[in-house]
């Protein structure tokens, strides 16, 4: 056991720096493009952080068990909303730009309703609505890229710390570290937990779930303590963005998903969550330490249903 608090440590040092770099690097090239760093935030910062929940879903899909798709997506982006963001309003008030409220977080809101539609209809997402969730990422891309462009000359773009070729280069190595580290930390907590008596379920709701979501919470936290609370706010709606489009869109186009029934209510509480926070950035554009409580507690009330639950 010594041993594995020994690699947690080394894992949540990993994940600290690397999400240190990893920001630093997103904010040079913002600088070097001349774009809002929150337009980096939703694509660079959002994609590479949601590199686990890729790799998790394509690889069940693959194999025949993309069932594990969609409650993974599901929780990710329950915990993205409401634990991520809840956190990061401890370390500032999060300012949330107008034109990203409109915009993306708008888009954000309408994917998932369209999501939760498509499975409650008849609990299963097929080829084609995989393709359809895939055409609307490339939508989405495209809306962005053009929408960076536009606002090249209206926005104050901050220096850039490093040049292109090395920004590139800590932004790959951060990203590595904050994946590996969130890896080496799932691993031996997981170890530490079961060797203390934790069932292997117990384990599974918890600290599995959580792990593969590391690195946009350590991401947004790190960013809003330099800061760059354009991206934090960006890695969030992205990355759930990502999630849904690319990931599930993906899973789906490669073998069609069944859904379980019993998954309804997490659906539910999914789509909740999305439009309880898209209202609080709406109302005043901001997200204040007291909202970023509320959000806090009504993740814990999730996270204490599905532990009664299951």
């Amino acid at each position: 056991m010594l041993i594995n608090f020994m690699m947690l440590i080394v894992g949540f040092v990993l994940l600290i720096k690397g999400a240190d770099y990893f920001v630093d690097g997103a904010a040079s090239v913002a600088g070097l493009l001349r774009v809002p760093t929150v337009i980096v935030g939703l694509t660079i910062v959002a994609f590479g952080t949601s590199a686990p929940e890729a790799a998790v879903s394509t690889t069940a899909a693959l194999s025949g068990a993309n069932s594990i798709a969609v409650s993974n997506i599901i929780g990710s982006n329950i915990f993205n909303l409401l634990l991520v963001l809840g956190i990061t309003t401890l370390v500032t008030v999060v300012p949330v730009p107008k034109s990203m409220v409109r915009r993306e977080f708008s888009f954000l809101a309408l994917m998932t309703i369209l999501m939760s539609v498509l499975i409650l209809y008849d609990f299963k997402i097929s080829r084609v609505d995989g393709i359809l969730f895939l055409l609307f990422l490339i939508f989405y891309v495209t809306w962005l890229i053009y929408g960076a462009i536009s606002q090249r000359s209206l926005t104050d773009i901050e220096e850039a710390k490093y040049p292109l070729w090395l920004a590139i280069i800590v932004i790959i190595g951060g990203i590595a570290a904050v994946i590996i580290g969130g890896n080496i930390v799932v691993d031996n907590a997981t170890e530490i937990a079961l060797s203390i008596g934790w069932s292997e379920k117990l384990v599974g709701l918890t600290i599995v779930s959580i792990g593969t979501s590391l690195p946009e919470l350590v991401t947004s936290f790190v960013a809003a303590r330099k800061g760059k609370v354009d991206i934090a706010i960006g890695n969030v709606v992205g990355s759930n963005v990502f999630n849904i489009l690319f990931i599930l869109g993906l899973s789906s186009t490669i073998t069609p998903i069944l859904v379980e029934q019993a998954l309804y209510v997490d659906i539910l509480f999914m789509t909740f969550g999305t439009l309880l926070t898209y209202y609080m950035c709406r109302t005043h554009n901001d997200l204040t330490k007291r909202e970023g409580l509320i959000l806090l507690l009504i993740f814990i009330s999730y996270l204490s249903f599905i532990l009664v639950r299951n």
